[in-house]
């Protein structure tokens, strides 16, 4: 299992540390507000679905993992994630 600390800015990021065998991710925020989209296309401040501080979310497939885009709505922000 691999994990990562992403830090989530004013452009939207990916996630970085899954590999070929990685099945599922969770994402947990851990400061100020994030919004992502699973598609590939880019969030924004305003749209995107939307996670508060201390949320979580399970990414259920490889599709959604190597799709997945963040950015935060206002302060940068910090998600602990964790692959399988």
């Amino acid at each position: 299992m691999n994990n990562e600390v992403l830090t989530v800015g004013a452009t939207a990021v990916p996630l970085n540390r899954y590999d070929d065998t990685t099945r599922k991710a969770m994402i947990t925020v851990e400061t100020d507000q994030i919004r992502y989209w699973v598609d590939g296309n880019d969030p924004s401040a305003s749209a995107g679905h939307l996670l508060e501080a201390g949320d979580a979310v399970v990414l259920e497939t490889r599709n959604e993992i190597k799709h997945f885009k963040a950015i935060r709505v206002t302060l940068d922000a910090t998600c602990q994630v964790s692959y399988v």
